[in-house]
């Protein structure tokens, strides 16, 4: 049954645009409750919630900067409206915009760092804190990128920098609660067509860059939200301090 009270509840930071609405959709097509987050666009997140909500979903949206103090707290008591919290998927991010790290401004550098480090940080930590209290043997899916490998030279290394602190925190975490029976991974997506490119200066950096891709294209966001799936569920229930490459070959 759809939206049922023991049906779980996922939460998907990013999750009204990309890869995080593509999460949300597969959540609510399996009868999960869904508790979604945004921050900029409105427009986005109306026609989101409202195509999850026509599927059946029992969905929530919460508008929310994960990058200010309080956030994560308070993002996860709206989703408790729909029941305990089981499941999360931490994936809002930015890339600020293309360009050297010489040539970015120490504020852009900051709102990167805040967003995609600090701001999972934040999360995974209350999210461990509010299971380990009732005992959930919860699971955290974190969004990295292969940037954290390649360091994107000339493009972002400010968000390469960010998202190999994602990584590290994956590992580190999962081993530190693991004992408490709670799953910690990540999904390191390669170029995946989403609005991140055009929010970065270059919409058409997908295709600009497919032919490095051993696959010569660039990823779909349920491509990546399949793998991000398939962590969320019991399918992976050994897999924990992962970090999943979803990149056609990178």
């Amino acid at each position: 049954m759809r939206g049922t009270a023991g049906s779980p509840v996922l939460v998907v930071t990013g999750g009204t645009r990309g890869i995080g609405a593509a999460v949300a959709h597969r959540a609510v097509a399996a009868g999960w409750r869904v508790c979604v987050t945004w921050r900029d666009d409105e427009a986005a997140a109306r026609d989101t919630v409202g195509a999850l909500r026509a599927l059946g979903g029992s969905v929530v949206d919460v508008r929310a900067d994960l990058a200010d103090d309080g956030a994560a707290e308070a993002v996860l008591d709206a989703a408790a409206v729909l029941g305990p919290v089981t499941h999360v998927v931490a994936n809002a991010g930015t890339t600020g915009r293309l360009g050297r790290l010489v040539d970015t401004e120490a504020a852009v550098v900051r709102r990167v760092v805040d967003v995609n480090a600090t701001g999972t940080l934040l999360l995974a930590r209350e999210c461990v804190s509010r299971w380990e209290a009732v005992g959930t043997p919860g699971v955290l899916v974190t969004v990295s990128s292969v940037a954290a490998q390649s360091g994107a030279p000339g493009e972002y290394v400010a968000y390469a920098a960010s998202k190999a602190a994602v990584e590290a925190l994956t590992v580190g975490l999962a081993k530190e609660v693991g004992p408490s029976g709670i799953r910690v991974a990540c999904v390191s997506p390669g170029t995946t067509r989403t609005g991140i490119h055009a929010a970065g200066g270059e919409p058409g950096r997908p295709d600009r860059v497919a032919p490095s891709v051993p696959l010569r294209r660039a990823g779909e966001p349920d491509e990546v939200a399949a793998a991000v799936w398939w962590l969320l569920s019991d399918e992976a229930s050994y897999v924990s301090g992962a970090v999943l490459r979803v990149s056609g070959g990178l």
